[in-house]
């Protein structure tokens, strides 16, 4: 008798069970932090409080179901092209005790790249008829934002598959786009509107993935260089990516003070951001004056959920108007 047996659970919902967490690791799940603008966009267009309506929350639902599915078909995806072209085997392989393989479950043999295919297909028809549902279901619908998020769909699914975009250079500058959209839009269709100070959020929200995905990168130059995917880590020196990630590092403390010096953000917002400006410091220190690129890596989730707890409370004092 088996353990699940035993345990007054079934063999089958055992499986069942195991099954779905694998589906989990092939869509990432676990990485959340991409959804967290939603809360920015939520936060931006809740006040007055007595204007928000039932019909918005709905909207806002909508797209964060839309956007869980398209970015899991995202992964997915990715996972498919990397375990073909041998770079996820490299990067996860037994030479790298750093990176845990259960994560890549084509690398681990826990699934099949047919059900991989499968998996992500049914995700990106998930997310195109939630988002479709979304804006047909909004109050407004600014062709601007109908674009964009058609824009992400498409080359969210060509990112690493079909037109492999990613192998063609601009991946970092993917990712800034990819988090500035995902706040942008829900945005503009709850509201109508184009709000500067949150464009400067969505762009601060894009910087998260960006600088955890820098680090993976510096982690993974080997793998990505065998088959020819030019990040920058794998183009430049690694005296020059170490440079390139520190510009990047302050570069998104300088778009705060850019925007408070100009009033398109308050006054006080780079005052706000402080403690992640630190954090982030932290992050580059740790990853190349001490050498410990996964620590940073790890680092970098860090500094983007504060990020993200520090403008969702610039946007609750701006609503509220208890600072101005």
């Amino acid at each position: 008798m088996t353990d699940s047996i035993a345990a007054g659970r079934p063999a089958s919902a055992a499986r069942s069970g195991s099954r779905l967490r694998v589906y989990a690791r092939l869509g990432k799940l676990d990485v959340y932090d991409y959804y967290l603008g939603i809360f920015l966009a939520l936060s931006a267009s809740l006040f007055p409080v007595g204007d928000f309506t039932a019909r918005q929350a709905l909207v806002l639902t909508l797209f964060l179901a839309g956007e869980i599915a398209v970015l899991m078909a995202m992964v997915a995806l990715d996972d498919v092209t990397g375990f073909r072209d041998g770079s996820d085997l490299a990067n996860y392989g037994p030479d790298n005790p750093l990176r845990s393989k259960a994560r890549k479950p084509l690398v681990a043999g826990t699934l099949t790249v047919p059900q991989a295919l499968w998996f992500a297909w049914l995700s990106a028809a998930a997310g195109a008829v939630l988002w479709a549902g979304a804006a047909a279901l909004a109050p407004h619908r600014p062709l601007w934002a109908l674009i964009a998020a058609g824009a992400l769909f498409a080359v969210s699914l060509q990112y690493s598959y079909g037109l492999k975009i990613s192998y063609h250079g601009f991946q970092e500058a993917f990712l800034v786009a990819l988090g500035a959209v995902l706040v942008i839009v829900p945005y503009g269709l709850v509201t109508g509107e184009w709000s500067g100070f949150l464009t400067v959020q969505a762009v601060l929200f894009g910087f998260g993935p960006l600088m955890f995905g820098v680090y993976s990168n510096t982690n993974d130059v080997a793998g990505d260089r065998a088959v020819g995917r030019p990040t920058v880590a794998a183009l430049v020196s690694e005296r020059g990516n170490a440079v390139f990630i520190g510009a990047l590092s302050l570069t998104e403390f300088l778009i705060g003070v850019l925007a408070s010096g100009t009033g398109v953000a308050p006054w006080w917002f780079v005052l706000l951001m402080l403690p992640a400006t630190a954090l982030r410091a932290r992050q580059y220190l740790t990853g190349f004056v001490r050498g410990d690129i996964m620590t940073a890596r790890r680092t970098g989730f860090a500094v983007h959920r504060l990020s993200v707890l520090l403008m969702t409370a610039a946007a609750v004092l701006l609503g509220t108007g208890t600072l101005r």
